[in-house]
């Protein structure tokens, strides 16, 4: 049996704006059916990445294809089976809710009975059916977002691009964003995510690829990468600066394990392999400081801090040619 086609897999793609090299032999590969993140700053790539996958540009350089189409050679049957969501909402505001709908159904070839019937479905399916004939001036930034992801599904495509789908968003409409993702993903698209949001990517993605100036710096499920820096550590936090070099002797004589110690974090910190029994050895050997130690935990390394190891800085935005593109 022939494995199934990728629903997405590019190969060596390169792209320069001027004198920036937007994209510079960019692999990525998704599976149908997953979530493929693309985790990284502002000027990453990612943004650029998403445009040419989506056909809005064409690469300087190598191929990439969506559902097994060259996305430059046969781009009509990539844009039929694709759906995108940019990093800001593109709904008309002067509109309704349910006008917008069935404006852009209509737009898609849909018939006006259906353009209604579709628009209907999506409204009650994001949790718009109370607002559906509100002006979506009026909408909150989650409830915009929502319609514009709406939008993008009215041809329920194969592969959905979504854009850094929650900047800007509360807690809460990012919340219901990951959970439209997640039922998407269970009845078979397959979603294509750029973040700069660690937990976003830790929470939605069954692969992440590592972006930095238009390479992939690595790929693989989010326990692969954390791997790469090593696995528990265990956190004790102190009040006081003067108690990090006694926290710092007690925690490695307990663990035996060499301790680092974050000054400015106030933060102790040792590599673990069991959870329970650091706890337990950490908390005796610490019993005598009280409550000179503010808090004691055993975690996973971040993704922030994969990306660091990876990169040498943060996912922290930076300005770039990307930003405005």
């Amino acid at each position: 049996m022939n494995p199934p086609t990728p629903a997405i897999h590019a190969e060596a793609l390169t792209k320069r704006y001027g004198r920036v090299r937007a994209l510079d032999g960019l692999d990525l590969h998704a599976e149908p059916g997953t979530v493929l993140g693309l985790l990284g700053p502002n000027g990453a790539g990612k943004t650029t990445a998403v445009r040419t996958l989506a056909t809005l540009t064409d690469p300087d350089s190598g191929r990439a294809r969506v559902q097994g189409f060259d996305t430059v050679g046969h781009g009509d049957q990539v844009r039929a089976r694709i759906g995108l969501t940019g990093q800001y909402a593109s709904v008309d505001e002067l509109l309704t809710g349910r006008e917008n709908l069935e404006m852009f159904a209509r737009l898609h070839g849909l018939t006006t009975s259906a353009a209604r019937e579709r628009a209907e479905a999506l409204l009650s399916d994001f949790d718009l059916a109370e607002a559906a004939d509100r002006g979506s001036r009026t909408y909150s930034g989650g409830m915009r977002r929502r319609l514009d992801l709406a939008v993008s599904l009215l041809r329920e495509p194969d592969v959905l691009f979504l854009d850094e789908p929650t900047t800007g968003l509360d807690p809460r409409s990012r919340m219901q964003v990951w959970e439209t993702v997640a039922t998407l993903v269970r009845e078979g698209t397959t979603v294509l995510l750029t973040t700069q949001y660690l937990e976003e990517a830790d929470r939605l993605a069954d692969r992440v690829t590592v972006v930095d100036h238009g390479r992939a710096v690595a790929t693989g499920t989010p326990d692969d990468l954390r791997a790469r820096v090593g696995g528990l550590r265990l956190d004790v936090l102190v009040h006081d600066p003067a108690d990090l070099d006694r926290t710092g002797e007690l925690l490695g004589s307990a663990l035996g394990a060499a301790p680092s110690v974050d000054p400015p974090g106030l933060r102790v910190e040792v590599p673990v392999t069991d959870r329970v029994r650091a706890l337990m050895h950490a908390s005796h050997a610490l019993e005598g400081m009280g409550s000179r130690i503010a808090d004691l935990d055993v975690r996973r390394p971040s993704l922030d801090e994969v990306f660091l190891s990876l990169t040498g800085h943060t996912t922290a935005p930076t300005e770039t040619v990307e930003a405005v593109r």
